[in-house]
């Protein structure tokens, strides 16, 4: 017997064996997917002529959950809160977010809105929401310091009724926030320091406070941990614009940042293909840390 030839065409085997577990393990590792919403404000127009169709859009482009933004009535885009949860889990999203709120009362219609919020959050509970943000104050919120401060006392009441249902409430700047000044200090200053932490956490709007002539990081820096959420946007697609996301999401840890929410108000191509090109960049790259 030829010993020779029968250890090579023993390692031979062995080798080809080796080969294809290698193949097998390999072909079956994927990269873990970013874990990306995208807010719904992005395809109203869409969402307008058909909530079923859209949703199911959102899903197949690989968006892993959604913000809504069509809150009215108890309802989501005219459905029951569990059957819009259920019509985004059916196409692979969950239902975490959504935007909606109330102008800040006067004391005679404190009552009134108190209630209206009371039933807003159930219905958002009953939706499986994880957080109500708040887009937009009246404008005596920036009219003076005074106004804001009753803001943020309207703000931290409405907080502690999400916390005492198990949810979260925050608020979604603009611009204005950021060139409004009260006493030498921007308005948005004031927000993060009035506001209390337990009730109230902020949702930061990536673009618009470069909009506003500042710099994210030297928030994070100075309130750390305040920035539950981003708004991650450009002035179109993601991607295609101005906006230094390489160096904002280095800071991720320190904002407090724990869910990231693609957002895209305007556009170069039809609203749906946007996000998509936004998604798309935002997976192309691993310092986009999710």
């Amino acid at each position: 017997m030829n010993f020779k030839k029968l250890n090579l065409r023993a390692l031979f085997f062995v080798g080809m064996i080796v080969l294809v577990l290698q193949g097998v393990l390999f072909s079956s590792f994927k990269p873990k997917e970013k874990f990306i919403g995208l807010q719904l404000y992005s395809v109203r127009d869409d969402m307008k002529k058909d909530v079923k169709g859209t949703v199911a859009k959102v899903g197949e482009m690989g968006f892993k959950f959604v913000e809504a933004a069509g809150y009215s009535d108890g309802k989501f885009y005219g459905m029951d809160p569990i059957a819009f949860r259920n019509l985004c889990e059916r196409n692979g999203l969950k239902f975490l977010g959504s935007h909606s709120g109330k102008d800040m009362p006067d004391e005679a219609h404190w009552d009134e809105v108190m209630a209206w919020w009371d039933t807003c959050i159930d219905a958002h509970v009953a939706g499986g929401v994880k957080w109500i943000v708040q887009p937009w104050m009246s404008k005596e919120g920036y009219n003076s310091l005074e106004g804001l401060k009753r803001y943020v006392k309207y703000f931290n009441a409405v907080g502690e009724k999400c916390k005492a249902k198990g949810i979260r409430f925050g608020y979604h700047n603009h611009a204005k926030e950021f060139t409004t000044v009260f006493d030498g200090k921007p308005l948005y200053d004031w927000m993060l320091e009035l506001t209390d932490p337990n009730k109230v956490m902020f949702q930061l709007d990536l673009y618009w406070i470069v909009e506003g002539g500042k710099n994210p990081i030297d928030y994070f820096n100075k309130y750390p941990g305040r920035f539950f959420l981003w708004h991650i946007k450009d002035e179109k697609e993601l991607g295609d614009g101005t906006m230094d996301f390489k160096t904002i999401f280095a800071s991720k840890k320190k904002s407090g940042m724990k869910f990231g929410v693609v957002e895209v108000e305007r556009y170069n191509y039809a609203p749906l293909e946007s996000c998509e090109r936004s998604l798309k960049y935002m997976n192309s790259d691993k310092a986009f840390k999710f």
